[in-house]
């Protein structure tokens, strides 16, 4: 992954030399708009996530929660169809939603997602503000910028899951920017924060539970506190995020990139084309190429190798997955899935795919192994062998649709919006021959997106989302 092998300066790991690099990274992103290619990176996580999130909506939970909190804390944000709630209500569910089929963006040297709890927490605010969507993006650059190099810096332990961690460290800083303050509130705002980042468990993931849903949801509103207690003038302890580094981190094992205006993480993020942890895809991939040999179906198969990088078996060795979050987390499951089914998307962690007896066999057959090559070098790829009734087939991946390197285009962006929009409700219709995604016009929904990526930076954010919701 060129992330995380590509830049030719990096800084020591020492605290507070890390430290002094988010500085200079705050400094840099406060002083100035986005570049152009920032700018059109944040508009297309912002149409990936608000996608997820209406997707996640189909989750009972998640209609659950929504009700809720709406009724608790009422306030000037809906989602399509959905009751009216304060930013932070908003921020809780957008984080969950997007996060809950598995299908949101990541950052392969930060080993997270930055972007999630950045939009989950931005865009309500940023409405209720009246702001311009090249404000939004301003704001979300520098607090992806923050996010990802927090992400690399503070690595989490084991038995952590990092997404009520770090992730709140970048929201702290992109919710400052909205806000207006200068670099030195920016930096104040992120050592709130620092000083009670969680210790979020990986257990919920190893148990099927959707505890770990709610973990974004926790960074969104801790870095929504952070940053408007830091403009009220609560102030932090000098160089409390490099205090936890040294204290309650891992070990860092790669170090950030020097700041510079060429140097952009969030040019290496990446999107995903499929419901399912990153280290699923490249098996999954290799799945859908060799499923075209497959011309008289699954049922000959016989034997099922991957070989696959370390990392991700120790993450998503999960077997026989019983319950959706296991599966997304399990490289058995979305092998078997895009072999049955040629996709992995929400459908498949639902009935009747999720329990269909030819997945299950599938996933029975897969072998795990360790590709002991790929593991030294710290590189991404998986190799996948398929023994069916006509003999044997193999494919090897290195890269997958989404990396930076390969990066969803345009209409592969769009057509996923759309769709997963179509999954987030039940009972989609026509109506007066118009199709309507679960309450939202489709040509609204492509406007919305259309809009998103093409607008002017002065365009006010609440005129975009007025297409999705009206």
């Amino acid at each position: 992954m060129r992330a995380e092998h590509e830049h030719d300066q990096q800084q020591p790991h020492a605290p507070d030399a890390q430290r002094a690099v988010l500085q200079a990274v705050v400094a840099l992103h406060a002083a100035q708009p986005a570049g152009a290619e920032a700018a059109a990176q944040a508009r297309r996580l912002l149409v990936d996530t608000v996608g997820c999130a209406l997707a996640g909506r189909h989750a009972q939970e998640v209609q659950r929660l929504e009700a809720a909190l709406a009724a608790c804390e009422p306030g000037e944000f809906s989602l399509p169809a959905g009751p009216s709630m304060s930013v932070q209500s908003a921020a809780q569910v957008l984080a969950m939603a997007a996060t809950w089929d598995e299908a949101c963006e990541g950052h392969a040297l930060a080993h997270g997602r930055p972007g999630v709890p950045l939009v989950a927490a931005l865009l309500p605010l940023a409405l209720k503000r009246g702001a311009r969507l090249g404000e939004f993006v301003d704001a979300f650059v520098l607090g992806y910028e923050v996010g990802a190099r927090c992400g690399a810096w503070l690595r989490i332990r084991p038995g952590m899951h990092v997404d009520a961690n770090w992730p709140a460290l970048g929201v702290a800083a992109g919710v400052a920017r909205l806000l207006g303050l200068a670099p030195e509130g920016i930096v104040q705002a992120i050592d709130i924060a620092a000083c009670q980042l969680a210790t979020s468990l990986y257990l919920p993931v190893a148990q099927g539970r959707t505890a770990r849903n709610t973990y974004l949801g926790h960074s969104a509103s801790l870095g929504l506190q952070a940053a408007f207690a830091s403009a009220a003038g609560i102030d932090a302890p000098e160089g409390a995020l490099a205090h936890y580094a040294a204290n309650h981190a891992g070990n860092a094992v790669q170090s950030q990139p020097l700041p510079g205006a060429s140097v952009l993480l969030l040019r290496d993020a990446y999107l995903k084309p499929f419901a399912a942890v990153r280290h699923v895809h490249y098996g999954a991939t290799a799945a859908r190429n060799l499923r075209a040999q497959l011309a008289g179906g699954t049922q000959g198969v016989s034997r099922i190798v991957l070989e696959v990088y370390e990392e991700a078996i120790v993450y998503c060795g999960n077997r026989a997955p019983h319950t959706p979050i296991q599966a997304q987390f399990s490289l058995s499951f979305g092998v078997a899935a895009m072999l049955r089914f040629g996709d992995v998307d929400p459908s498949v962690y639902a009935a009747p795919r999720f329990d269909d007896a030819e997945l299950r066999r599938l996933e029975a057959l897969v072998e795990l192994q360790t590709d002991a090559g790929l593991t030294t070098r710290g590189q991404r790829g998986a190799t996948l062998t398929v023994t069916h009734g006509a003999g044997t087939c193999e494919d090897t991946v290195g890269t997958i649709a989404g990396d930076a390197a390969h990066p969803l285009d345009r209409a592969a962006l769009a057509a996923k919006f759309t769709h997963y929009a179509a999954h987030g409700v039940d009972g989609a219709d026509d109506v007066g021959g118009v199709n309507r995604i679960g309450g939202v016009n489709r040509i609204n929904a492509m406007h919305f997106c259309d809009g998103v990526l093409d607008a002017p930076a002065a365009t006010a954010l609440g005129a975009l989302w007025q297409q999705l919701v009206a």
